[in-house]
Formats: C-alpha cells, sequence, structure tokens
C-alpha cells in the first residue's frame, strides 16, 4: 500500500517538510502524532502498519495524566537513538494490509517515506521529540520471529540493513543478564512498555545492540 510521502520538517524551517503539526511517519508504519511527523489518520485517512491491536489497550491504560506529565519530563531527556516497530507480513485492519518491513522502506523513492498510525500518546510525545537524522532501529514485531532488522534515519529514510537479525528473543536473554549485572539493557523500554510502537534508545542501548551485529547468536 502506498501513500504520498511528507518528510519531517528540519529545525532550520526551510519549509519543506511537513506543518507543525505534523509527526513523521512510514507508510502504514505505526505513528499517530502531532509534531512534524504524523497525523491522526494516514495520509489516506485510515489506520496503518505498526499500530497493533496493543497499542489501542496501552493508551487506555497510560491515560493517567500524572503519568504523562511524567513521559513529558523523561522526552526532555531523551537521546537521540530510537527503536521503531513495524509489521513485515501481511495482516488486513478494516480492510487495509499494515504490512510494512524494511524492505518496503528499502523499495520506497529514495529509500525514504513517512510513518503514521500511531495513536498511543507516549509514542506521540516521543515522535514530537525526535529530529531530522537521529538514528532508529527498524523492529519488525508482531510476525512468526519479532526483532530489529536495520537502521534507519528519522525522516524516515533506510540507511542499511543489520549485518544479522537480531531477534527478541536474544534481547530479551540480554535484558534479563543485565537487570542483575546492571549492564546495558537493564532498563531497555523494549521490555518495560512492550506495547509502545516508538521507543527512545540510551546512547549506551543503542551501541550494545548495535555491537551484537558483529557477533554470533547467544
Amino acid at each position: 500500500m502506498s501513500r504520498p510521502r511528507k518528510r519531517l520538517a528540519g529545525t532550520s524551517g526551510s519549509g519543506n517538510g511537513c506543518d507543525a503539526q505534523r509527526l513523521f511517519a512510514i507508510p502504514g508504519g505505526v505513528l499517530k502524532n502531532r509534531n512534524p511527523l504524523v497525523t491522526d489518520k494516514g495520509l489516506s485517512g485510515k489506520r496503518t502498519k505498526t499500530e497493533n491491536s496493543g497499542e489501542a489497550l496501552a493508551e487506555v491504560e497510560d491515560s493517567n495524566p500524572q503519568k504523562t506529565s511524567a513521559t513529558k519530563n523523561c522526552v526532555k531527556n531523551l537521546s537521540s537513538h530510537w527503536l521503531m516497530k513495524s509489521e513485515p507480513e501481511s495482516r488486513l485492519e478494516k480492510g487495509v494490509d499494515v504490512k510494512f518491513s524494511i524492505e518496503d522502506l528499502k523499495a520506497q523513492p529514495k529509500q525514504t517515506t513517512c510513518w503514521d498510525g500511531v495513536r498511543n500518546y507516549q509514542a506521540r510525545n516521543f515522535l514530537r521529540a525526535m529530529k531530522l537524522g537521529e538514528e532508529a532501529f527498524f523492529y519488525h514485531s508482531n510476525c512468526k520471529e519479532p526483532g530489529i532488522a536495520g537502521l534507519m534515519k528519522v525522516d524516515v529514510q533506510f540507511v542499511r540493513m543489520m549485518k544479522r537479525f537480531i531477534p527478541l528473543a536474544e534481547l530479551k536473554s540480554y535484558h534479563q543478564a543485565h537487570k542483575a549485572t546492571g549492564g546495558p539493557l537493564k532498563n531497555m523500554t523494549l521490555f518495560s512498555r512492550q506495547r509502545l510502537s516508538i521507543q527512545p534508545l540510551t546512547q549506551e542501548e543503542f551501541d550494545f545492540v548495535l555491537s551484537l551485529e558483529e557477533k554470533e547468536p547467544s
């Protein structure tokens, strides 16, 4: 399912990005937000890919005003690295196929596209905090083998495939070990806020996960 691209507005005020009430997106991705990135509806008015049923539940669970305030404060201190989820396998939602894999991103014109479909308020806040050129992992979710498939830059633009696919099971094993030893993945949002389709990463988390592609699977 192809859609017109909307580009993320940069900080330079060049005027060729999305307006201030939009947020970045990937066609059929998972973002419904309000920033130079995403809209509350897909470009065609339909829900898009990465968003799954769990995020709708998360939006209800996360409606506490105190949590909202805490999230806003947290966003201010975020690093410039992210993890963004999308579904690589076909799944019809209200008659629309929400499939969008990293291969689909790579196949887009200039390997760049918009990301939309995010409804959860916390994911929206994270989207607002993003800046052009920041790095993000492309995470395949809601599929037979979820995990990190590649790298992209916020706009959204394909950078490269991972040297090897990093499965969720491997990340989870490190997370559990690091909770006991104080390692880099001890507080990784992927495990504390599993339903969020847009997640921040610390520099330490990003560097550690990236280093895994050079190692044999654990």
